[in-house]
């Protein structure tokens, strides 16, 4: 992610905007191909893996199948009728459940929201703290103890964790729930955002936010704990690298307090390379996490798209494929744009 260095008017910046709005169409419009393209090479039947075996057998039905679903079309003609649909907003069907594509990434990307916005949170605060602590104390007890966690973070899968959290957190100590983003006894709430906790809170149940915000505690802690080490580690060189700076040890040299060379010099002038790595693992977490939310039963977009390439629904595989690459792009976008607000030395246009 890089943002050109030019001229800071109104009229610039808008020419900015408007170019990689383009770019970023365009590249939208290439993961369609490529997604496509990968979606017919994939192993498997798409008839046979949504119809009986006794449907399979009547060859009507199958003909029937393949016309519903434009499976009898050739590949191109597919494909343009899938893109001309696309610019007029319809995703397509899931063969599995017959709902519309944009209708169910709407019922799983607030799920997978639920998780990634407390852990992006948690873990920024968390590393930029490990990370400039080690980076202060670099060499000394306090570094050494914060590479082994990050090491150890980053060598533990995130599957294992799982695992290991909830044996702990519900069979051992009987301290949360099992799994899921609700109780049993409880209805989820009068959809606003899809975001349970907050749509209990906006209203005012707040047994119901609470008992959302217990579900959502152990996936969001596993997150926390895999985000943290990798982000710490990154913090930590973005910061040593600063500290080498001649400015930083020019200012300390004529005893300007600390805090204002960590706070003012050191965290702003390492800022850009953690929007970076910020923006790209918010945009990673969102994308969903299969292993964590299959393990706690968490319905989310990573769960949504194993089970699609599961059943070979390509319309939803390529509908989750495409809001995956929007992500990503639009983090990509916003970072870029951050980049002028962090450091006035970049300027875009």
């Amino acid at each position: 992610m890089t943002a050109p260095v030019t001229s800071r008017s109104g009229h610039g910046f808008l020419r900015y905007l408007v170019r990689r709005l383009a770019i970023t169409l365009g590249l939208l419009l290439g993961t369609t191909v490529i997604g496509f393209g990968l979606v017919q090479l994939a192993p498997g039947d798409p008839v046979a893996a949504n119809l009986s075996d006794a449907a399979l057998g009547n060859p009507e039905l199958v003909a029937a199948f393949e016309e519903r679903w434009g499976l009898d079309q050739p590949l191109p003609l597919q494909y343009l009728t899938y893109v001309g649909n696309l610019v007029q907003g319809d995703l397509g069907v899931s063969q599995q459940t017959g709902r519309p594509i944009l209708d169910e990434l709407l019922d799983y990307v607030p799920a997978t929201m639920e998780l990634a916005l407390p852990t992006l949170v948690l873990s920024l605060v968390i590393s930029i703290g490990l990370g400039l602590l080690a980076a202060v104390r670099h060499g000394r007890a306090a570094d050494q103890a914060i590479r082994v966690f990050s090491l150890t973070g980053l060598s533990t899968p995130p599957f294992w964790l799982a695992l290991l959290v909830l044996y702990l957190f519900f069979y051992v100590l009987g301290l949360s729930p099992s799994g899921g983003r609700l109780s049993p006894r409880y209805s989820p709430p009068e959809h606003v955002t899809g975001i349970y906790t907050l749509d209990a809170l906006l209203q005012g149940d707040l047994m119901l936010a609470w008992d959302a915000a217990q579900h959502a505690a152990l996936p969001i802690l596993v997150l926390t704990l895999v985000t943290v080490a990798t982000l710490t580690r990154f913090v930590r060189s973005a910061l040593l690298e600063v500290l080498r700076k001649d400015y930083i040890l020019a200012a300390r040299a004529k005893g300007m307090p600390g805090r204002v060379v960590l706070g003012k010099h050191l965290l702003r002038a390492g800022l850009l390379p953690i929007l970076t790595i910020a923006g790209l693992t918010f945009a990673s977490l969102l994308a969903g996490t299969v292993l964590v939310e299959s393990i706690f039963s968490w319905p989310g977009l990573g769960q949504y798209a194993y089970e699609s390439a599961t059943a070979l629904d390509r319309s939803a595989i390529l509908g989750a494929s495409l809001f995956i690459a929007a992500v990503y792009l639009g983090v990509n976008l916003v970072v870029d744009l951050l980049y002028g607000l962090a450091d006035p030395r970049v300027r875009l246009t």
